[in-house]
């Protein structure tokens, strides 16, 4: 019966999404209206007169972080290549959705996921390409403008190198596994700073008051909190917040925030510790947050880059992710590097 609860669900949830891209697909969204709207919007103000980012957002979408390489410098899409995306993403879900013969062999392990695999009902992938001050982006990221992540540094290169040589292995102790899998941290950069979305749960708490917003993140249910002030904590630099240090400013309608003196175990595609982050929120409709990120770490990347993403409403609460209350996968994965040693000091020894 549990099973037929899933299946149910997760069909449900199918058909819903492929109701609502039809109705994306046939156009019933007028990109030229919504631009002169969000140009005309004057966003809902707080009693203390900051403009009010309250509420449950959510970053799920189609667009990539980084652009197809034959798309060259083709910052959007057309409507009807977006509509087109949309419908192969649903079309993918669709099909995952089919039911799977009982009687099928296993899958070959070194077609899994490292962690295995998720099945349709756990997942909940963006269906929706949403514009952006009415373009349907092809990357996320805007600069480079060609939408690539820039070049790695010689710096990064020898650093990473010294690491993988003198650092611990995956299998050494419970510190070699990532943030994520010891429930510290969100995977994917879900957290942020950048706030990148994920296969699932990429949904955000936006909570203000005088002198703070507080974002809370689903996954694995981080909260950072961002003071208005114009200068750091002159102790963050040795207190190392997971999520940095984030102060934050107004300019206009658009809150600016500058997170800086992340911890070092909490590095965004290899950064170091010289890692600053500069985002922008700004709301654009009452149910969207354009979100931009510019990353910059001059000992890790050639150049800076930028990317922007919409937040968009989400008329639902926010319940814990509780993540796993006890790891006890993580006792069993590294008892097996443990035995998988022993027997090949046991094969050494018989040779």
């Amino acid at each position: 019966m549990f099973k037929n609860k899933v299946a149910n669900k997760a069909t449900n949830k199918a058909m819903k999404k492929a109701a609502i891209a039809t109705l994306a697909s046939l156009g019933v969204l007028a990109v030229s209206a919504t631009i002169t709207a969000q140009d005309d919007y004057v966003p809902p103000m707080t009693d203390y007169g900051v403009p009010d980012l309250q509420g449950v957002w959510r970053n799920a979408t189609v667009t990539p972080l980084t652009r197809p390489e034959e798309l060259g410098t083709q910052r959007a899409y057309t409507r009807e290549e977006a509509a087109m995306l949309e419908r192969a993403a649903q079309q993918a879900v669709e099909d995952d959705n089919e039911p799977l013969d009982p009687d099928r062999p296993p899958p070959p392990a070194e077609d899994l996921p490292p962690v295995g695999n998720y099945d349709l009902f756990w997942t909940d992938r963006g269906m929706f390409m949403p514009t952006i001050d009415g373009e349907y982006r092809t990357s996320i990221i805007i600069d480079p403008p060609n939408g690539q992540m820039p070049d790695y540094t010689d710096e990064f290169l020898a650093r990473r190198a010294e690491e993988r040589a003198n650092g611990p292995g995956p299998f050494d102790g419970p510190e070699g596994r990532g943030l994520g899998e010891r429930c510290l941290l969100s995977f994917g950069s879900n957290s942020g700073p950048p706030m990148l979305p994920v296969m699932y749960n990429s949904h955000y708490q936006i909570v203000q008051s005088p002198g703070y917003v507080a974002i809370n993140v689903e996954m694995v249910h981080d909260t950072r909190i961002i003071l208005i002030q114009d200068e750091h904590d002159p102790h963050a630099g040795v207190m190392n917040k997971w999520m940095g240090d984030s102060i934050g400013r107004w300019e206009g309608n658009t809150l600016v925030v500058e997170t800086r003196h992340f911890h070092p175990q909490q590095s965004f595609r290899g950064a170091s510790e010289n890692l600053t982050v500069i985002e922008k929120f700004r709301r654009s409709e009452d149910d969207k947050i354009i979100y931009t990120f510019t990353v910059n770490d001059p000992t890790t990347f050639e150049s800076s880059f930028t990317g922007e993403l919409p937040l968009s409403s989400y008329d639902e609460p926010l319940y814990e992710y509780a993540c796993h209350e006890g790891n006890y996968a993580l006792a069993g994965t590294l008892a097996g590097a443990r035995r998988a040693e022993r027997e090949e000091a046991e094969q050494q020894d018989s040779n």
